[in-house]
């Protein structure tokens, strides 16, 4: 079901569409009382990890609990032909393809993909998707088959953003399906990354822990040079992700420092933040996952104290990788008490990806918390207001 609410307020309409009170779910979730009631009010945020433990005794995925975000204005019906374009994935179509359209219209793709631009990206893939079915199905060549393969990344990313999970799974079965058609180490690490992803979003963490551990050894045996280090460096970057949601926090810090650790020492042999695959690979983006993760293992002072000027450690990378650190940033203000910090940290982050305001579900979280405790509107809660949609 798709929705407009923020996480806290979504999980309170799912409670009570099941007929539970705050302290049965509580109990059942292994969670305090107070918290659930905070959540809902709006005085604590929805954290993923809360939300995986409160989604299980009502027989909801992470991402259910979270809430599905609906299709903007005029997106019903690329969405439609994006389903259809991922099912004819063995019915390429007898046209030619002119390669350089194609790639063209793949550097739009990442583009799109790289400024958080859901609805310009969504008009794009359907098309996209066949035009790269068939020139794969034509040229059968390792290149052409990771480049189908990059496509339906992309399709994953655009699905898990939006917690549109059906679509995302499928994704990333037709991903794997396109790398195993030639011989293609690198894309098999990719493929694993983002079905790793989507154990994520389902709140599957032990399993999806599994994938990347697999997958980093995989890539340590076939891999050689730069391509084992990226290759290493992506896997760890979603396994310390993982990690700091699991349950047990003393696991989840255990597995999280291990993946750390592996991550820095596979990115000190990448000399800069590039671009590989659609994914942004380098110490930059490790600096911006470590600091997430500490959000999500509740040390936020930790986190913040990584460094003294984020918008220095985070230049040069693009808005896909710095708005997500903005709000990760800010819940980790919230957390620590510093409501005008993490109203700060928002507005950075929508200003640079300002569709992520109505898709992105801790920054929609932070927010309803942040403007909830707040006293009075200001400007800003003001205009992320109607930037998100939510009433301050």
């Amino acid at each position: 079901m798709s929705t407009d609410l923020p996480p806290g307020a979504h999980l309170a309409a799912l409670r009570k569409a099941r007929g539970l009170s705050q302290s049965q779910l509580a109990r059942r979730a292994s969670i305090s009382v107070s918290l659930l009631s905070k959540i809902e009010v709006g005085d604590r945020t929805l954290t993923p990890a809360v939300a995986t433990a409160l989604g299980k005794p009502m027989g909801l995925s992470m991402a259910e609990v979270l809430g599905r975000t609906a299709v903007a204005r005029g997106g019903e019906r690329p969405l439609t032909e994006l389903r259809a374009a991922l099912r004819d994935y063995d019915l390429p179509a007898p046209e030619p393809v002119s390669v350089k359209k194609l790639k063209a219209s793949l550097g739009a793709a990442g583009t799109h993909r790289k400024n958080v631009e859901v609805d310009g990206l969504l008009r794009l893939l359907p098309d996209l998707v066949r035009e790269a079915t068939a020139h794969a199905h034509g040229e059968n060549s390792a290149e052409s088959w990771m480049l189908l393969a990059d496509v339906y990344s992309s399709v994953y990313w655009l699905a898990a953003r939006h917690r549109w999970m059906d679509l995302a799974e499928l994704a990333v079965a037709r991903q794997h399906w396109a790398v195993e058609q030639q011989p293609n180490p690198l894309g098999r690490a990719v493929a694993a990354r983002d079905r790793a992803g989507t154990y994520l979003n389902f709140g599957d963490i032990e399993r999806g822990l599994n994938i990347v551990d697999r997958a980093i050894s995989d890539a340590e045996q076939s891999l050689s040079g730069v391509d084992r280090d990226i290759a290493v460096c992506i896997l760890n970057l979603r396994g310390m992700t993982l990690a700091g949601r699991l349950g047990d926090k003393g696991e989840a810090a255990k597995e999280a420092t291990r993946h750390i650790r592996s991550a820095l020492a596979s990115s000190a042999g990448i000399e800069r933040d590039r671009e590989v695959h659609g994914l942004t690979v380098g110490q930059q983006n490790t600096f911006a996952h470590r600091l997430a993760t500490y959000v999500d293992l509740g040390r936020p002072r930790e986190a913040l104290q990584l460094t003294d000027d984020l918008t220095a450690a985070l230049a040069g990378l693009p808005p896909t990788r710095t708005a997500p650190t903005y709000i990760n940033a800010a819940r980790a203000q919230l957390d620590i008490g510093d409501r005008d910090g993490a109203l700060e940290n928002l507005g950075r982050a929508w200003a640079l990806a300002p569709q992520m305001a109505r898709i992105h579900p801790m920054g929609r979280e932070v927010f309803r918390v942040v403007s909830s405790l707040h006293r009075r509107s200001n400007a800003e809660i003001l205009r992320l207001s109607k930037l998100s949609g939510i009433a301050p």
